[in-house]
């Protein structure tokens, strides 16, 4: 057995080599490390010393009372609230490219799994044997896989440690996963540093390969890349928006995206960041870097303009929308604040739920805007989906939870004069319902 020294005080003593494991029969492997782990669980002297994070995980799990003999299910998520997890996750734009570099392997007999940051598994694609094989495992979307539920495994763990993670077959705790390997590795979101969640490879003991972790951690890496691209594309019109206003501004201002990166600046020293609070909204706000400041909504980010004291004692600015569905074939939403406004053209989707939106400030959830617009409350992933387009032009001006224009935003519609000309090509049941509103009025 092939081994890494590492040092125990006077001592020196062998590790466990992860390719050697690879290159050993699976049975062989699978006993030695049963060893190994039976050793450790008893307090005794093991064979060889479990790799670092194992056995650190392994230590974990003694001092939290998971049962290393048999595995601990806890409920899978409704499928109400795995939808909505999915919806509301950021890992789901990432979801081709992961696909691409981990399922789409002629003969691989493996699957992919893709988790939050709570261990919540939201997306599996594979093999049909080894998804059946995972079924067996509990171990499909809106179980939970964290270590104080399954004990040592590639999702959980890799949670833990924040970095790429292999954990083959007795490297598990729980000894009813000891059929399994896998390999996962922490996905980032590159514009704040927050953990997004897990993308593991698993598979029957037979798949090991040492150079699997290097794949999953590669392909991770690929996809904090993307994200980054999109970030920096996302500046770059950000940017093409704010240059003609703060050229009115006549004073201090920057303009920065919803995490506050800064696309553009006039009057004031250039940095890369301004920190944000947690819900920003239009309006007099004061920020810990610039101090009483006047924000307004851009389309995917913010106009931030420092006051001086004079100006801190006046009131704040207001966003104002209008909703423009006064004409058949053209929708457009404008918003402006005190230095100028933007205009964004609408799909006839987006002016739908948009048009449900303003004509109930109150809110609507996911499954409300379901039935006002599909006439069906299920079809809510539908809603999710284009509101997260929407409130990546309007987050400045729309709240979610529920679904909702800003209390402080003036919103106006403008409609057509002939209530049969309100957007005449929808069938949603919010339209319907105004269009035969409107008509009774007028008769």
């Amino acid at each position: 057995m092939g081994a890494v020294r590492e040092r125990e005080g006077p001592v020196q003593k062998a590790t466990v080599d992860i390719t050697r494991l690879a290159a050993m029969d699976s049975r062989e492997a699978t006993l030695l490390l049963r060893n190994i782990r039976d050793a450790a669980l008893r307090g005794g002297r093991p064979p060889l010393s479990p790799r670092a994070d194992i056995g650190a995980s392994w230590q974990r799990m003694l001092r939290e009372g998971v049962d290393p003999d048999r595995d601990r299910r806890s409920g899978l998520l409704s499928p109400a609230e795995l939808e909505e997890r999915r919806g509301g996750s950021p890992l789901a734009v990432l979801l081709p490219l992961l696909r691409e570099g981990l399922v789409s392997m002629p003969g691989a007999r493996h699957l992919m799994v893709v988790a939050d940051a709570d261990g919540r598994v939201l997306w599996r694609e594979g093999h049909p044997s080894v998804l059946r094989m995972a079924d067996g495992h509990g171990f499909e979307p809106g179980a939970d896989w964290r270590e104080s539920t399954v004990g040592t495994n590639g999702v959980g763990t890799a949670l833990v440690v924040r970095r790429p993670v292999q954990v083959h077959s007795a490297e598990h705790f729980v000894a009813t996963h000891h059929t399994w390997t896998c390999a996962g590795a922490p996905i980032t979101d590159p514009r704040d540093g927050r953990l997004m969640g897990v993308v593991d490879v698993s598979g029957p003991v037979t798949t090991m390969h040492p150079a699997t972790l290097l794949l999953v951690g590669s392909v991770a890496r690929l996809a904090e890349a993307e994200l980054r691209n999109r970030h920096l594309a996302g500046l770059a019109r950000l940017r093409a928006v704010a240059a003609p206003l703060l050229c009115r501004v006549g004073g201090r201002a920057v303009a920065v995206d919803r995490y506050g990166w800064t696309a553009a600046v006039t009057g004031l020293t250039p940095v890369d960041r301004v920190p944000l609070p947690p819900s920003l909204g239009a309006g007099r706000v004061r920020l810990a870097t610039l101090g009483e400041c006047d924000v307004e909504p851009l389309p995917g980010g913010w106009l931030v303009r420092p006051l001086d004291a004079a100006d801190a004692r006046a009131g704040g600015a207001a966003a104002r929308l209008v909703l423009d569905v006064s004409r058949p074939r053209e929708w457009t939403v404008r918003v402006s604040g005190a230095v100028g406004c933007w205009t964004r053209e609408l799909s006839p989707r987006h002016a739908e739920l948009l048009y449900a939106l303003a004509v109930r400030r109150e809110g609507r959830t996911a499954a409300q805007l379901a039935a006002d617009v599909f006439g069906d409350r299920t079809r809510t992933v539908t809603v999710r989906a284009e509101m997260s387009r929407i409130r990546r032009t309007l987050g400045g001006v729309l709240a979610h939870r529920p679904y909702r224009f800003r209390d402080e935003v003036e919103v106006e519609v403008l409609a057509p004069a002939d209530a049969g000309d309100l957007l005449p090509y929808s069938t949603a049941p919010a339209v319907v319902a105004a269009r035969r509103t409107a008509g009774d009025r007028a008769g």
